[in-house]
């Protein structure tokens, strides 16, 4: 599919598959197509920044590849690695065949089908028009990582000791996100266009909740928007180490259809905290009385 013409257009398109970006997210995106630049999300967890990069795939049509980043994690299990069992095969029956002459034997290893790729240069190497290449969490990775990354992200190219330098095929539209969890190297940033993605505003979410949970009613999942957006606000928001994200706003929406609630009030909170929080600190902070100030008509 080719690249939306508009910021409207990628709205829409955004929407058609169920993600509901707002002008300036939708703007961020829009230039990093045009300009051919990486886009690096920062934000709270559960804000839709991988989602971002599922619903780009969707709407371009193209393939989405994930790198999952970690504390730890090392260049060949990112960019390739090399068939190490095959290319000792190969060897043993260059040796068994009586070839004398090494030095072909070494370049016949480093061929190119001996050869494991990973995230980065699957992306690299991905036919017309191109993946969506998502290094997801890069602030999980240690800064010589980030270091590695570079050459990648303002070429759009790696240099392979064995083979040399691999370009891209066709350009990969490169998303990365960051929980913030440390600051990321200015050098990194400079490479990236930015864009930091807050929790949405109320008509947003209940767009999305709408939308991700059909199931619900209109009533249900105007309380379930209006609840969490208050969670989210202060001075509530200073009793909790995590706020609910958008993705545990659309999963008790779930739960809450499957309970068929119809109304939510402080007894269903109570028993369904452990969807809206996962730290066991933030469900006993959600008390009864916590709830009853929530579930108040915000005029009251």
């Amino acid at each position: 599919m080719s690249l939306p013409t508009t910021v409207d257009a990628l709205v829409q398109a955004l929407q058609s598959v169920g993600y509901f970006a707002d002008r300036r997210l939708a703007t961020a995106v829009f230039l990093a197509l045009k300009l051919q630049r990486p886009l690096l999300l920062e934000g709270e967890p559960g804000v839709g920044k991988t989602a971002l990069a599922k619903a780009l795939s969707e709407v371009l049509a193209r393939s989405l590849i994930r790198l999952q980043c970690y504390d730890g994690l090392e260049q060949r299990e990112a960019l390739y690695e090399w068939n190490y069992a095959a290319q000792l095969l190969h060897m043993r029956a260059a040796e068994g065949q009586g070839s004398a002459d090494m030095a072909q034997v070494e370049r016949e290893v480093y061929q190119d089908r001996y050869l494991i790729r990973r995230p980065l240069l699957q992306a690299l190497q991905a036919p017309a028009p191109g993946a969506v290449l998502l290094i997801d969490e890069v602030d999980r990775a240690d800064e010589p990582f980030e270091a590695f990354l570079l050459e990648y992200l303002g070429e759009y190219q790696v240099s392979i000791p064995e083979i040399g330098t691999v370009r891209a095929t066709a350009t990969p539209v490169t998303i990365l996100t960051s929980n913030r969890t440390r600051d990321l190297h200015d050098a990194v940033k400079r490479r990236c266009l930015y864009h930091w993605l807050d929790y949405p505003e109320r008509e947003r979410e209940l767009a999305i909740v709408r939308a991700q949970v059909p199931g619900a009613s209109a009533a249900l999942a105007q309380q379930v928007a209006e609840f969490v957006g208050r969670l989210r606000s202060q001075p509530f928001a200073n009793a909790f180490q995590r706020a609910p994200g958008i993705a545990e706003s659309v999963e008790w929406a779930k739960a809450l259809v499957a309970l068929d609630t119809i109304v939510v009030d402080p007894e269903v909170v109570s028993d369904t905290a452990g969807i809206l929080f996962k730290q066991r600190e933030d469900v006993a902070a959600l008390t009864r009385d916590m709830a009853v100030q929530l579930l108040q008509p915000a005029d009251a």
